[in-house]
Formats: structure tokens, sequence, C-alpha cells
């Protein structure tokens, strides 16, 4: 498993890799953009040589980036899906650039109005995105089913999928605070297979291509998306431990957001908590 954490490019992108290191991660995700803003980085072709070169030779296995919290790729406002449109694909352009692994992407919501026609929308937007970039794969992630988004069931992220192609570039990221929210339950060994089980069989577990591993402040099936540290919320600290050393999580980026044992920024004491309860789960697995 390459445990990492979210961490900021701000100063430029070689200070997210030098954030990652100080940390001891071995995956780590960034913005883009400013997750909150329209206005996309203009980085340069030495901005993304700058990031090569501090990453080469290092523990970062797997760069990841998570595209703005703006982006609605089902929305019925053609300017707000023209927009969705741009900063996705802008995305997917510097993944391509800097060779990350992906794009995590909320697809967006259906607050109003048919789930599959949102969902038909979302797919239109997304295979528009994929076709204007050239390799960076995107991964849906899951929701926590709050406010109509898109993808807060295995079903739902399905036909996302569907709708958006189904090429070998679209993949998963599993939220373990989303799983737990949207009504799956993820706090012992057994309840992550029977998911993974439910994952596979409507989605395919090829298609997963990177965790999400935060713990939840409201219970199973609450639909609400509140994180809490790790082993601080309602998957604990054994659930947490499970979800840490699941055999078919091995080799996938799993990325802490926070907020930390310190209540802000996944820190590096957060990292050596999430290996810590990775080897109490491989021993009780053992």
């Amino acid at each position: 498993m390459l445990i990492g954490a979210h961490v900021s490019p701000a100063g430029g992108l070689p200070k997210a890799v030098q954030r990652g290191l100080e940390r001891e991660c071995d995956a780590i995700q960034i913005f883009n953009q400013s997750p909150r803003a329209w206005r996309p980085t203009a980085y340069s072709d030495a901005d993304f040589a700058a990031f090569d070169a501090a990453r080469e030779g290092t523990r970062i296995q797997s760069v990841v980036i998570h595209a703005v919290y703006l982006i609605n790729c089902a929305s019925e406002d053609p300017e707000l899906a023209a927009k969705s449109l741009t900063s996705l694909t802008h995305s997917l352009r510097v993944g391509d650039a800097i060779g990350a692994d992906g794009v995590i992407l909320h697809a967006g919501s259906a607050l109003k109005g048919d789930v599959a026609e949102a969902i038909a929308r979302a797919g239109t937007v997304i295979r528009a995105a994929l076709a204007d970039s050239e390799r960076c794969p995107l991964q849906l992630e899951n929701t926590a089913g709050t406010g109509g988004t898109l993808g807060r069931s295995f079903a739902e992220l399905a036909g996302l999928i569907e709708a958006a192609g189904g090429g070998p570039r679209l993949g998963v990221c599993l939220d373990s605070c989303h799983l737990l929210a949207s009504g799956y339950d993820v706090r012992t060994p057994e309840a992550i297979r029977a998911t993974l089980d439910a994952f596979d069989e409507e989605v395919g577990a090829e298609r997963l291509r990177s965790l999400h591993v935060n713990d939840s402040q409201t219970p199973l099936g609450s639909n609400r998306d509140r994180h809490a540290p790790i082993g601080a919320g309602e998957i604990g600290v054994e659930g947490c431990a499970a979800f840490l050393s699941e055999p078919a999580f091995d080799g996938l980026p799993a990325l802490f957001e926070g907020p930390g044992l310190a209540g802000k920024q996944a820190e590096l004491a957060d990292i050596q908590h999430m290996r810590s309860l990775r080897e109490q789960g491989l021993a009780a697995r053992s």
C-alpha cells in the first residue's frame, strides 16, 4: 500500500513533493489550482520539469490530482457545464504533464430532476474532457450522498462510467468516510470484503485505482460528509486498521485528506499513525 496524504502545492509544484517527503509519504494528492475558484493556475513547462526533478529518485511512487469542488458535470446550466468541462480538461492536461496516476473527480449532483438524466449529462462532459486530453486517467470518487451528489452508490458509479464511454482511462477512488456515510459498512474485515464484493459485481474490481482513507464523524447511512481524524470517528481504530490492511488494497495509493490528529492538515504523525494501524490490522489478520 502506498500510504500518503493530500499536500499543498503552494509556492510551486516542487513544494508539494517537499511536503510529501516531510510527511514520509509514498503517494501524494494535490490540487492543480484553488479548489474553490475557477481560475486555473498557469503552469509552464519549466514548472513541470521542476516537479519531475524534485520527485525523481524519491519515495513518492504515485501522484494524483483532485479536481476543483466547483465542478458539476451534471449541471443543467450551460454556463456551469461549460466551466466544468474547461476545468476538468485543464486538470487532466496537468495530469498528463506531471505523469499523474489520475485526476479524482466529484462528478456532480442532481439537485432536482431525474438521476439517470443527470448521469447522462455528466457522462457527456466527462467524455469530452477525456477526448481533449491525452493519457491521464480519471477516477470518479464515491460520495456520501449529501444534496443529490452522484456516485453515492456503486450502481451510480457504474452508470457514470458507462455514460462516459467506459474506456480504460476511467476508474474509481473509494473514500472510506463516504462509503460509511452512504451505507456501505467498512468497520470490520468481513464488512469490507462484502462491500468490495458488491463493488466488483456492480463496477468491477479492476476499476479501483486509489483510496481516500478518512474516518467519519457521522454514522453508517447518515449521508453526511464529515471527516474525522483517522481512528477518531465512527469507523474507529479497529475499522481503520481493517481498512488499511485489506489485501485487495495492496499496491494502491491510500491518501489521507484530514483533519489530522492536530485538527488541521495531514502531518507526519498522521502518516505514521496510518502505518501503525496497517501493521495492527495485518497482525490481526495473521
